[in-house]
Order: C-alpha cells, then structure tokens, then sequence
C-alpha cells in the first residue's frame, strides 16, 4: 500500500505544476493589476457539496463530509471559497503505542508505578472541524472542463476521547484548536450554467496531523457568472 508521505509527495508536485502553469497564463490575463482586485466583487453566489477520503500519517484513513460556499472572483481568474470539512476516526495504532510508553515514563521518572504490562488506553477516537479560506486560481481547459489551483488556511478544531482517556490530561491534549495550511488543485464539469460536479484533492499541512485529501461534489450556482463561465 502506497504511504501517506509517498500520496502527498505526489499531489504536492501536481498542485506545484498546476500553480505553475496557472501564473504561465497568456498576457492579458497577466498584465491585471492590483486596482482589479477588490472585495466589492465578492457575493455569497453558490454553494457546493462534496464528500470525500483522506489518508494521514497519525489517524486511521477516513471519510470526509463538506460544505462550501462560492464568494465570486475577488479579482480576474481568482475565486475565494470557504469551507467547513467535517471528519471522524481513531488514532493510529502507533501513535496510541507511543503515548502509552511516554505515559510509563513520566510516571516512572515522577516516582510512581506502572501497571503491569505498561498502561493500555485502548481505542482513541479523533475528529475535527475544519473551518478554511481557500483561494486559487481557475481556467478553462479542453473538453469542457476549469482547472483550478491554489492554497488555502484553515482552523482544526480538534477532539478527541475514548474510554480510557475521558477526563485526563490525555484528552485535555488532544482536545485543541490549530491552525493549517493547504495546497489543492481540481476539475469542475460544468453540467449547466449553474450546476457543476467537481472532483479534487488537497494536502493539509497541521504540524502533527498531515494528510492527503480526495474529494468531490456537486456545486449550485445562483449568483452572476463571470465571462467565460458560460456554457
């Protein structure tokens, strides 16, 4: 099975090109300059649901539930959309091995005893709320379909809890509010005007919870369409 490290790589490098080739667009969509860029062009203009699976490197792979809200083009080609992503699952098997050992530690450097067999915190479950800003940049590419690439912040309102955690320092630990950094690319299908299905990924830089995110959806427009978007 191909490691989460190996996946992020991977999509790192395909968000990178598509940036990439996002700031290589012809001159005129180039040469704007910053007065072109202005809240006043932003609207509440759709919205957009999407599920999807993720793979990180200290919780068990799984699902994702979201909502996203369109707010238009903040300047030529340059789409803000922010977000709330909800998922659920437990911790990694490893990483509960490693608090159990560092729990042994503690206790025994402050004089105490540990219980035959070291301690044993048996399933810790982790969920998070995750409330973003993303913002890239969309084209039209052939066979009817926008690509879209960019980087996003985020906040992880993170939980976590399990029988034998409840009500220690442990859980105290785990229950904490973090903030993140995305990189994302996808393809919109534009079914009508203002119906789309979208597919995406994104990795999610959090410090001690990194993951890969696959992901897709269907978004609802009701709000006006920039030139181009028509179809």
């Amino acid at each position: 099975m191909m490691r989460c490290v190996d996946v992020m790589r991977m999509v790192i490098a395909a968000t990178v090109a598509g940036v990439v080739v996002t700031w290589a667009q012809p001159h005129q969509a180039r040469a704007q300059n910053l007065a072109d860029y202005d809240y006043e062009n932003l609207s509440f203009r759709g919205i957009s649901f999407d599920v999807g699976y993720l793979y990180a490197d200290n919780v068990e792979d799984t699902r994702t539930l979201g909502v996203r809200f369109d707010l238009g083009f903040l300047g030529p080609g340059f789409r803000l959309m922010p977000g709330v992503t909800y998922w659920e699952s437990t911790l990694a098997d490893t990483e509960v091995d490693q608090f159990e050992t560092r729990l042994g530690t503690l206790t025994t450097d402050q004089g105490g005893t540990v219980p035959p067999g070291g301690f044993d915190l048996g399933v810790i479950n982790r969920s998070d709320v995750v409330v973003s800003m993303d913002g890239h940049y969309v084209w039209a590419v052939p066979l009817n379909l926008f690509f879209l690439a960019g980087v996003g912040v985020s906040a992880h309102f993170l939980n976590g809890s399990g029988p034998g955690i409840d009500e220690t320092f442990v859980e105290d630990l785990l229950d904490s509010v973090a903030a993140g950094f995305n990189l994302h690319a996808g393809l919109e299908y534009p079914i009508t005007d203002r119906v789309r299905i979208y597919g995406g990924s994104k990795v999610e830089i959090l410090g001690d919870l990194n993951y890969v995110e696959f992901r897709g959806g269907l978004a609802f427009i009701w709000g006006g369409l920039e030139q181009g978007e028509d179809r």
